[in-house]
């Protein structure tokens, strides 16, 4: 046995208090697998050491939830026996290093932690971020990890259905890939990780282990340098065909009574999903590591146990039943083994060869891992915003924003994935929220991804608070009832106490919109250290991103809302109350270099009201299209509606507070709708009795859009914003890399 050292201790992301704790918890010096176990189960992105504390604040519970955090994704009851279930994880650093491959198996592991619960993947969704897109190394990384999202779904089988893609130069060398999916199971049929029944066999599916992804969770627990090549074998290798065949055979198994237990293979690999399961069900595990079927020669027990090669799961049967579960992975041509069993321990033992190579306590692998209260400092308010500017010539800066990198259309994004497969989509991506058909039922599930990072960089509480409120608003803006949300916090290095800052203030917002809003957090992921070492020693960290998946219900998908105008001649309709808000918007950026002053207030009780009476307009059929207000304000979301739907628009209202705040401040909570004029008066009665602000503010007409002013008309036509808001992601990335 070689002798741990200080520097291997190191290499294996431990620092020396935390090699203390493992002496301590072993009474002895550990081997080197011994180590290599600590090392992933303790790594930041499996044990959640520096953000546990603070992620008991977020509200998990609800008479719409199932399954709360801690299984591997989180289910919600959408009524007749059936359960949706979803999850939102990371794939960053491996997305940087092989875009490709990165985004692929980010892919391709959330399918696995939706589908390991006994639910077939209805949808997937993405959250990207990615930084200057004149950074040199920027188009490679987007048609990397486009071309990975749509090569992985498309081949697997599930609908890509919607996603969100930021630009920042804080992602310069720090993307973010955040993978979404969401899956409808009968609630009877529902299968959790938790271990049981001693002497039960411990079998293992799938794909056959390599050496591909070892020590992939520690990297992914550590900043690192631009000049990743070094790190390339950490990247996982994915097969969507395998993937497919393991959905097929794992559901076919679950439609029997032969599992007591599973859990997939994901970060840290044969690791984590052996030590989940005993620790969950409070027994040990013995393994065989001779029984592991393996791909390449040679293979020691700590590369197959730290291993994160793709498509492979693990599961404990019932007795008896190991034969006719062999005969299910087989037939779909895929690897069975029995590889242990459960035992009455509380250890994790294994041996390879005829001898014992690993035997550790569970406990301080999994319930009692460290746990730290790092320090943190609040973040400071960001100074008020002076001197504002004025607008000129509202359509110049309207075609400005509308090719602005954060708002152009993002259609040769999706355009590369397929988001028809299975025949139940029901709105495609381009829109506030996909809607997805539950098959065989009238029953629509809503689904959104969102965050705005700028204002979480200005004031993580409010822009944690506006994360939640702005994924509500999506999932209302189609008609459907929002249930659950699942997170990705990405963020810097908690090591400092400016970041950790961050995260608390996200949380804490966070936190304070679930609760006022009947939203609970049933799922989610961090991802920390998301910054790059600069050649001083410095670390350059990303915009805190606390990306947020939303999902909803629909009693009938028919009759969900989209954003297109529908026709000529209806009343368009402002929902909530206009302040005006400039700081932190897309046209202070864009439009004048600045990025300044407070992000949006949000008015959780005015979010919560607009919402409600969204909802009820769109079911009484009283609303033609809606659209929720973001980046750009007003004049976006109107020039978008009129984009989706090929018709223009006349705007006449009062600008409550000068032309640039009344059309392009980001205030919170607001929606625009169409609606027809017989039906003006009673949605407008009606918004009156639910104390909703509504007013007038134009109408639907040919090919333009008219800004009536007091001075003069500002006008701008389709075709004039349509060519600017198609033209920025061909002209980036040219015609070799366009679908």
């Amino acid at each position: 046995m070689s002798e741990i050292t200080p520097q291997i201790v190191a290499e294996h992301g431990l620092s020396p208090e935390e090699y203390e704790r493992v002496l301590h918890a072993m009474g002895r010096e550990p081997n080197i697998t011994e180590l290599g176990i600590f090392s992933v189960m303790w790594s930041e992105h499996c044990s959640y050491k520096s953000s546990r504390i603070h992620l008991k604040k977020l509200p998990t519970t609800g008479p719409q939830v199932i399954c709360g955090p801690g299984e591997n994704a989180g289910v919600i009851d959408i009524g007749d026996g059936q359960a949706a279930i979803f999850k939102m994880e990371s794939h960053n650093h491996p997305s940087y290093i092989e875009p490709y491959q990165g985004a692929a198996t980010g892919v391709g592991g959330i399918l696995r932690d939706v589908f390991t619960m006994g639910a077939r993947p209805v949808a997937n969704l993405n959250a990207l971020r990615f930084g200057r897109p004149d950074h040199p190394k920027m188009r490679h990384l987007i048609a990397g990890v486009v071309h990975g999202i749509g090569g992985y779904g498309n081949c697997v089988g599930v609908p890509t259905v919607g996603g969100e893609v930021n630009f920042h130069r804080a992602y310069d060398g720090n993307i973010l890939v955040n993978a979404m999916t969401v899956g409808v199971a009968e609630t009877d049929k529902i299968f959790y990780s938790a271990a049981s029944g001693v002497g039960n066999s411990i079998v293992y599916v799938g794909s056959k282990t390599g050496r591909d992804g070892i020590h992939g969770a520690t990297m992914a627990s550590a900043d690192f340098s631009e000049d990743s090549e070094e790190k390339r074998p950490t990247v996982q290798v994915g097969d969507p065909f395998t993937e497919k065949l393991l959905i097929e055979a794992c559901l076919e198994l679950m439609a029997s009574d032969a599992i007591v237990a599973i859990q997939d293979m994901g970060a840290a690999g044969l690791t984590s999903s052996s030590v989940e399961m005993a620790s969950k069900g409070g027994v040990g595990i013995e393994l065989n590591m001779d029984h592991v079927p393996c791909r390449e020669t040679g293979m020691t027990p700590y590369e197959m146990m730290l291993s994160e090669s793709q498509e492979r799961m693990l599961m404990v049967l019932k007795p008896g039943r190991e034969d006719f579960a062999e005969a299910i992975f087989r037939k779909w041509e895929l690897d069975f083994a029995v590889i242990g069993n459960v035992t009455d321990t509380g250890r994790m033992v294994l041996t390879f060869k005829g001898e014992t190579v690993c035997d550790i306590p569970l406990g301080p692998l999994a319930d009692e891992a460290p746990a730290y209260d790092r320090p943190w400092v609040k973040t400071p308010p960001p100074a008020p915003l002076y001197d504002v500017p004025v607008t000129t010539d509202i359509a110049a800066d309207l075609l400005k924003l509308m090719a602005s990198p954060d708002i152009a259309s993002r259609r040769w994004i999706w355009e590369q994935y397929d988001h028809m497969v299975g025949g139940d989509t029901v709105q495609r991506p381009g829109g506030d929220a996909a809607v997805v058909r539950v098959h065989g039922t009238n029953k629509g599930l809503a689904i959104t991804t969102d965050c705005t990072p700028r204002y979480c960089y200005a004031d993580p509480y409010e822009g944690g608070k506006q994360a939640i409120a702005e994924a509500y608003r999506n999932l209302s803006a189609v008609g459907a009832k929002p249930l659950a949300t699942t997170d990705c916090m990405n963020f810097g290095n908690p090591q400092r106490p400016e970041i950790m800052g961050q995260f608390v203030g996200c949380i804490e917002g966070m936190a304070e919109a679930c609760k006022a809003l009947d939203f609970p957090i049933v799922s989610g992921n961090v991802s920390l250290y998301n910054e790059t070492k600069n050649d001083d020693g410095t670390g350059s960290a990303i915009l805190p991103t606390p990306a947020i998946g939303g999902v909803g219900l629909l009693a009938d998908w028919s009759k969900s809302a989209t954003i297109a105008f529908k026709g000529t001649g209806d009343v368009i309709v402002l929902i909530g109350t206009r302040s005006g808000h400039l700081g932190q918007s897309l046209w202070l950026r864009e439009v004048h270099g600045r990025e300044e002053g407070p992000p949006p207030p949000v008015d959780l009780d005015a979010e919560r009201r607009n919402g409600e009476f969204v909802r009820r307009a769109i079911a009484a059929g009283a609303l033609t299209a809606v659209h929720d207000v973001s980046d750009g304000g007003v004049a976006v979301a109107i020039a978008e509606m009129a984009l989706a739907g090929n018709i223009g628009a006349m705007l006449h209202a009062p600008l409550p507070c000068g032309v640039a705040c009344s059309l392009f401040g980001e205030d919170q909570g607001l929606y625009i709708a169409t609606v027809a004029d017989h039906a003006l008066l009673d949605t407008l009665s009606a918004a009156h009795a639910a104390g909703v602000e509504m007013e007038r503010i134009g109408r639907t007409i040919t090919d333009r859009l008219i800004f009536e002013l007091t001075d003069d008309d500002h006008v701008v036509t389709l075709a004039q914003l349509r060519s600017a808001h198609e033209g920025f992601f061909p002209a980036l990335m040219g015609p070799d890399l366009v679908a």
